[in-house]
Parts: structure tokens; sequence; C-alpha cells
């Protein structure tokens, strides 16, 4: 759910490197190789609510470097037509990948100094130290040495009329008052609604698999991506708040609701296909009004008010000193843009990967799932997920290989000396630093056949011990959130309901066949189960 990082897409990255993969993962016959296209409150049998430490939390760090400290590479360029240019390159002349890549490649290091989107007039400072290796990626986590207040969105914060007039717990760092309280508050929500989460996917998605099968007996092809909004929203409204969307005055709206209050967050770092002039002028150089979408999210805000008063998550959000309004505007956060955000794109992700793995995965998937649950006595459950351990590793793959949440933003609260795999630098009290996942989490350095999806590079003991270098939630997969770090709230609940993807998925079918075009995922065939 909340956490300090956004989503984009994906990309392949070649660094130059002498040295073997230290990764222990073993080869797979279960792997395809990319190309270059373009939410901790534990949910458990009986979960409880965490009573983390209120310090900081520190994210254990490599020992101390040996080698020489040298002065970071690269420029900003001159003032204000530096950032421009930059961002220019960044969205239009070089795209993403290139733009990071080619910077690798000109400094040959993967510690660098460059300008981050927008820029001028909405950003006031664009000015980033990039870091695009596995060693050096773990700083941004580490809130003793470093702050998130205010960098959810990077170089940028979107206006407060967009949540209420509140900043939500996504933009506060550790060391606010207010950070510890709401982030109480969400884990209690997981914990409320632990008993609905398997019961509630299942529904929803079965609806979902009806909906293909219909699509798909009429046209030949179904879009997976839209049906997987619809069902993802009624997950989240069902599981976490014991309402159906359809039943309420909101209907349906939600998802297209949600898109258009993103947007105006996130305009400022996004390209839509429009003419560059248009594009650069409305989106990345000036912000969007926020009146644009207040009639929208007033439907939100009465819809998850409503929701939560049914249950006692409002009543626990004042006995913890939080206002009613403050805690739906977080809720309306952390549920639409963190959970629904994270599993717009991460869905469609997962039947990517998975889809071009091929059929020889789909059997063996479609096998270890069924017998599990069989020896279960037939039902899901945490027990039987257990049991899986294919199944986890494909899943951890998919976030390791394109995570869904790829920016991270951090600023040094002091000086601080951070070290790269081939050099050390010096950074000062202040700076900014950026990280873009896909390069940390593909790191040649770290991972064996780092550009290649390996469904099973996680099984076992020695797979295990990679998932330290797995960091979608804003941290280390072997940790945990707590009141004092900025990890995902809600890291264990997205790793339950993407498990739960796959196991509803080959339950229901022994293979299927996709397309995808950009960001958009088609399901072609869908065959049932056999057996």
């Amino acid at each position: 759910m909340a956490s300090t990082s956004l989503s984009f897409p994906s990309f392949q990255i070649h660094l130059r490197s002498s040295k073997r993969s230290s990764s222990s993962s073993k080869p797979s016959t279960c792997r395809f190789s990319t190309r270059p296209i373009k939410i901790t409150a534990s949910v458990s049998e009986k979960p409880s609510v965490p009573v983390p430490p209120l310090q900081p939390t520190a994210v254990p760090s490599e020992p101390p470097s040996k080698q020489p400290i040298q002065k970071i590479p690269g420029n900003y360029g001159l003032p204000f037509f530096g950032p421009i240019k930059d961002r220019v390159d960044f969205f239009y002349n070089q795209g993403r990948v290139e733009y990071f890549q080619s910077r690798v490649q000109k400094y040959q290091s993967t510690v660098y100094r460059a300008n981050m989107p927008p820029g001028p007039f909405i950003s006031s400072n664009p000015n980033v130290i990039v870091l695009l290796d596995g060693k050096s990626f773990p700083i941004l986590f580490d809130v003793t040495k470093v702050e998130k207040k205010d960098l959810f969105t990077g170089t940028y914060m979107p206006s407060t009329e967009l949540t209420g007039g509140y900043r939500v717990l996504s933009y506060l760092d550790p060391s606010e008052p207010s950070h510890a309280k709401l982030k109480q508050l969400l884990f209690f929500l997981l914990k409320s609604s632990r008993d609905k989460v398997i019961p509630e996917f299942h529904s929803s998605y079965t609806e979902l698999f009806e909906t293909l099968e219909s699509e798909l007996a009429g046209k030949g092809r179904a879009n997976f991506s839209d049906a997987n909004d619809t069902a993802a929203f009624n997950f989240l409204s069902r599981s976490l708040y014991g309402t159906n969307p359809a039943d309420t005055k909101l209907g349906l709206e939600g998802p297209k609701l949600i898109s258009l209050w993103v947007l105006l967050q996130l305009g400022p770092i996004l390209t839509l296909g429009l003419p560059r002039p248009v594009e650069e002028l409305l989106l990345h150089t000036f912000r969007l009004p926020p009146i644009l979408v207040k009639k929208n999210y007033q439907r939100l805000y009465d819809f998850f008010y409503a929701a939560a008063s049914s249950g006692d998550v409002l009543d626990e959000a004042e006995r913890l000193g939080i206002s009613r309004e403050e805690a739906c505007h977080n809720f309306i956060f952390a549920t639409c843009f963190n959970s629904f955000g994270g599993m717009k794109i991460l869905f469609p992700n997962l039947i990517k990967w998975i889809g071009r793995a091929g059929v020889k995965l789909h059997a063996q998937l479609a096998e270890e799932i069924r017998s599990a649950v069989r020896s279960n006595g037939g039902k899901v459950t945490m027990a039987a997920l257990e049991k899986m351990p294919l199944m986890k590793s494909a899943v951890f793959e998919v976030f390791r290989i394109e995570p869904p949440v790829p920016f991270q933003y951090a600023k040094a609260k002091k000086d601080l000396i951070i070290s790269s795999h081939d050099a050390t630098f010096e950074v000062k009290e202040g700076e900014m630093l950026f990280g873009y996942q896909p390069f940390a989490t593909k790191d040649p350095k770290i991972f064996y056949r780092s550009e290649e999806f390996v469904a099973d590079r996680f099984v076992g003991d020695d797979g295990e011990k990679m998932l330290k270098h797995v960091l979608w939630s804003n941290g280390p997969e072997t940790q945990n959130p707590t009141l004092g770090n900025k990890q995902c709230a809600g890291k264990d609940f997205v790793v339950l309901a993407s498990r739960l993807m796959l196991v509803e998925l080959f339950l229901r079918y022994d293979s299927f066949e996709i397309e995808v075009e950009s960001s958009s995922v088609t399901i072609t065939s869908l065959k049932r189960a056999s057996f």
C-alpha cells in the first residue's frame, strides 16, 4: 500500500563487467530472455498488528569500502536550460532507457549526476545523484542517513488539494509524528481484513475470468488490463472495507475516477502520446489545476467514508489521534494510488512474463498449485500457498525483473559515503539521491542471467538468500515494514494478492496465450484445466 516510489515501464541494461555474477541461482528450463519493450502488516493465518520500533530503522549496509573517494561524474548543465534539455532527452530524444544507459556508458559509472523531470517550472531543483547498481541503491532505504519528506513523486510534490488538504502518509518522513500513527492505522486496516482477502480475491477474479472467457468467445481476444482494473478495485473495496462498489452510488466508475485523479498527480513525469509541444506545455511545464478532478475526488471520498464507517477503522483512527477526515483521505491514497495503482501494473506484468515463459512453465505451475490445494482439502489457504515454491519464486522473479515501483528518491541527512561495485563517492548533506530500480534488480554482478526471466530463481536455500536483492517494496524483500521505516505497509498484502493471482489462474486453466502491446496485455487463448 503506502510506499515511497513510483511506477514506470521496465527496460534492459547492459553493464560492462569482468566478474562472474555472485548469484547462486541455478540455470532453469523456465526462463525467457527479455526484449526492450516498451501494499507490514503481515497477512497470515493469524496476523497481528506489528509493534515496531518508533525510531528510524536502519537498513544493513555494505562494509565501508577501501576504495579511494572519487568525484561523482556528470553535471547538471546550465541553470534552467540544462534541466529542460535533460527533460526532452528523457521523454522524447532518448527515452527513459537510453537516457540512463547512455550516461552509464559515457561516464563509465553507475553513479553520476543528472537532472530528473519535470524541471522548470514545476520542480524548483531537478538535480539528482543517480544510483543504478545493486550495491549503491539500498542507501535510499536507510532513513538514519536519508530523509523521505515530500519525495514520493520525486523532485516535485503535487498539490495537497488533491488529497483533501493533507500531506498523506507517502509524503511523510518517519521522523514526523504523524507518520507512525498513520502507518499503524494502515496496519490495523490490513489486520481487520485478514479473513476476507482470500475469499474476496476468488470472487473478484472469478468474475474477471468469466469476463475474459465471454470476450474470447465473442471477439477471439480479450483485454486483460481493462478487466483487471475492475477486478482489482472490486477486490480492494470488498476485502478491505466490506463494500461492493456496484451496490453504491459509485457503481463501476471507480477505476476511471482514480485514473483521472492520478493523472493530475503524475502528469509532470508522464507522456500520453500527445504532440510534444502540447505535452511539454500542459504536463511538464505547468501543473494541471486540481479543480479539474474536484468533483470526481469528492465521489471517491464519499464512497470510502461510507465504506470505512461501516467498520471500526475510523474509530481506530480517532483512538490513535487522527481525525476521521484525515484518515479517510489516507485510505483513499493507500487504496487507490498505492494498492490499485500497483495492481494495475503488477498483474498485467505477471500475466505477461508467465505467459511468455510458455507451456512448460504453465504445466509445472498447474501441477504444483493443484497438488498443494488437493493436499489441503481442496481449499486455498496460507498453508497451501507455502507448499508452492515454484509459484512463490515466479512471483518474486516478476517483482525483480520488472518492479512495479521502480523510482525511489531520498535526500541526504548528512554527508555520506556511498559505494558502487567499482568506486566510492562522497555525497553532501541536502543532495538528492535517485534510483531507477530495474537497473539495481537486474545488476549482472548480483544476479545470474540477470536479463532473463528465470521462474525458479528463488527456489531453495540458495535462491531464498537472493531475496535481499528484490527491492520493489521500498526495501529488501527479507525485511518488514515498521513504524520507523518507509517500506510499503502492505508489502505482504501485495505479495499474497500476486500469489493468489497465479493460483486462481492455474486452478482454472492449463495454459494461456497472450499478445503484448506497450503496457496492455491481451489474452488470445485460455485452455481450461484438464486434470
